[in-house]
């Protein structure tokens, strides 16, 4: 049995069928990122970008400097920065490192892309 063809065609199915269905209610978010470095930027950046095409005003994003509050990167077991986090609807989604890969990104946090950003 081949479980990478397996879990690939599940996961295109998945993302296909999140393609055809909005879910409803207002999502809430949290981005940890490390300091004010061009990678934190550019991960806010691409966020608010997301934000903004899918989800227009139905959205609260948290954006937390793991830095200055380590508390909480530590109370939800966050390793690596940048990391989203899709808290509500549920299931809680994460999505780590690069969030330049628009497509992995919505289908990692359940979130329906109309088209790409750019």
């Amino acid at each position: 049995m081949n479980l990478k063809k397996s879990n690939t065609s599940h996961a295109t199915r998945a993302f296909e069928k999140a393609l055809t269905t909005r879910p409803e209610g207002r999502y809430f978010l949290r981005l940890y990122v490390a300091g004010a470095t061009a990678r934190s930027r550019q991960a806010l950046r691409r966020v608010y970008q997301l934000c903004e095409a899918e989800l227009k005003d139905n959205y609260d994003l948290e954006v937390i400097d793991v830095y200055q509050q380590p508390e909480l990167a530590r109370g939800n077991q966050i390793v690596a920065t940048p990391t989203l986090v899709k808290e509500f609807p549920l299931p809680v989604r994460r999505f780590i490192g690069s969030l330049l890969n628009t497509t992995g990104l919505f289908g990692e946090v359940d979130l329906i892309a109309r088209g790409k950003i750019a």
